[in-house]
């Protein structure tokens, strides 16, 4: 089980499911909420119990992203036909005992830097 909190601990969630998929996502909206890169996993949506008041700001069309209001924390994704949410996993507290398996969203990643950790990038 991991269990994690926003900033001012307002949020505090846990997943309890089969946890997937360790990324960086390296798209255009990622980069604005968190000023480089977002590095997430994801579980079945019923698996994470969130405690605390997300606001859920709708991103785009087909997606929803979970958001402190109070101390901006930028903490889950959820596309709207998936049974999974992803979770940000800069959020959780302690070790993860996860390893990154891809980047996604490279071909919009920030002109500053260069992704050299040999795993696989998707655009």
């Amino acid at each position: 089980m991991l269990k994690g909190s926003c900033l001012c601990q307002g949020i505090r969630f846990t997943v309890s499911g089969p946890v997937q998929g360790p990324s960086v996502c390296h798209c255009t909206q990622c980069r604005k909420l968190s000023g480089f890169a977002w590095s997430s996993a994801y579980a079945p949506a019923t698996a994470i119990d969130i405690n605390g008041d997300v606001r859920w700001f709708a991103s785009s069309t087909t997606a929803e992203r979970g958001i402190c209001p109070t101390c901006g924390a930028f903490l889950f994704w959820k596309a709207h036909d998936e049974n999974t949410m992803s979770f940000a996993l800069g959020a959780i507290d302690g070790p993860t005992g996860l390893t990154l398996e891809k980047h996604i969203f490279t071909e919009t990643k920030g002109d500053y830097y260069q992704i050299a950790d040999g795993l696989p990038q998707k655009p």
